[in-house]
C-alpha cells in the first residue's frame, strides 16, 4: 500500500484504511519496475504516520546509553529477505525518534525476518493502538530489535531464531495509517540509529534500502522419516536429480526455502522445500519448531 498526504489519513476513519489496503492486496503481478526498485520514489516525499511503543516500553533517555564494544554488536542486516528493496523513512516526530518505518507498493502480508539471530523475548498484540502485533528479539550484549504492526507473527516467546529466518509479516495493526514495518534497534532500553549492513540508516529522509539478509546462517531443522534416509534433490521437485541423502534423525541447516511439487510426509502436506547446502528436501519431513516458511525465499 502507498501512503498518500499525511492529513488526508489522519481525515479517514479506520474502516476506510481497511477497505483500502484490502482492495491494494494481490496486485504484486502488476508491479513497475519503479515500484520494485525504486519505492522511494514512487512513494514520493510524504511523512507517515503511525503510533509509537505502549505506555512503559518507552525509549530511555539517549544519555544513559553507555558505549557498547564494537567487538559486542550484532552484524544487523535488514529485516526482510535477501535482494528486497524497501523505502526506509525516519523523522524527527517518530516514536522512538530513532526508529524506521519501512514500506513499499503491496506489502501487506510480505514476509518480515529477524536482522540478527537472536531469543525471542515478546510477542505481543495491542490491539487497534501502538505497536498493534509486534515481536521483540534479544541479540545479547544489551541489545534488542523490535518489529511492530506486524499482520501475523510467526514465533513464540523464548524461541531461537537465526538471521533471516521469518518472524512475521508486514501489516497494519495498531496505531498505523497504512501497512508497513516500524523498527527499532536498542541497546540497553533505548532505541539507537539502526545499523544495517555496517551502515547507519539516513536520518533524516527517506531511502531505498537493499536487503543483504542472505543466508544468515540459517535455521537449525530435525528430519524425521521415520526410518529411511531422505533424498537430496538438486531442485525443489521429486524430479529433479538425487544428489545425497540425509540420515532419519539428522539435524540440517536450512538456509532458504522454496516451492515446489507437493509432498505427503511426517508433517502433513506442503509444498514447501527447504535447502540444506547441498540441495533440497521435502519440508514435509523436517521439524523447525515453526509451522509454514521460516527462511527466506531461494532466488
Amino acid at each position: 500500500m502507498i501512503f498518500a498526504d499525511l492529513r488526508l489519513f489522519k481525515t479517514l476513519s479506520l474502516a476506510s484504511l481497511m477497505f483500502v489496503g484490502v482492495a491494494l492486496v494481490g496486485c504484486d503481478e502488476e508491479l513497475t519496475d519503479e515500484e520494485k526498485n525504486d519505492p522511494a520514489a514512487f512513494l514520493g516525499d510524504d511523512e507517515w504516520w503511525d503510533e509509537g511503543p505502549p505506555k512503559g516500553e518507552e525509549s530511555l533517555e539517549l544519555g544513559v546509553v553507555p558505549p557498547a564494544p564494537e567487538a559486542a554488536v550484532p552484524a544487523f542486516q535488514l529485516p526482510f529477505p535477501c535482494n528486497q528493496v524497501w523505502a526506509g523513512q525516519t523523522r524527527s516526530n517518530h516514536s522512538p525518534a530513532n526508529s524506521v518505518d519501512f514500506n513499499r507498493t503491496d506489502d501487506i502480508g510480505d514476509t518480515v525476518v529477524a536482522a540478527a539471530s537472536g531469543k525471542v523475548t515478546r510477542v505481543e498484540n495491542e490491539g487497534n493502538v501502538s505497536y498493534g502485533r509486534w515481536v521483540e528479539i534479544d541479540h545479547g550484549s544489551g541489545y534488542r530489535t523490535r518489529y511492530a504492526h506486524l499482520n501475523s507473527q510467526t514465533v513464540s516467546l523464548n524461541q531461537t531464531v537465526s538471521r533471516g529466518q521469518k518472524i512475521g509479516t508486514v501489516g497494519s495493526t495498531g496505531g498505523s495509517t497504512g501497512p508497513h514495518l516500524h523498527y527499532e534497534q536498542r541497546l540497553n532500553g533505548t532505541a539507537v540509529k539502526p545499523v544495517f549492513n555496517g551502515s547507519t540508516a539516513l536520518f533524516y529522509g527517506t531511502k531505498n534500502y537493499t536487503s543483504h539478509n542472505c543466508n544468515g546462517g540459517g535455521v537449525s531443522g530435525t528430519v524425521d522419516t521415520a526410518g529411511p534416509a531422505l533424498t537430496i534433490r538438486s531442485a525443489p521437485n521429486t524430479g529433479a536429480t538425487a544428489v545425497g541423502s540425509v540420515a532419519d534423525g539428522a539435524t540440517v541447516n536450512i538456509t532458504c526455502q522454496k516451492n515446489g511439487t507437493q509432498v505427503t510426509g511426517t508433517f502433513g502436506t506442503t509444498t514447501l522445500w527447504d535447502f540444506i547446502g547441498t540441495g533440497y528436501i521435502s519440508d514435509a519431513y523436517v521439524s523447525t519448531g515453526s509451522d509454514g516458511q521460516v527462511a527466506p525465499t531461494c532466488n
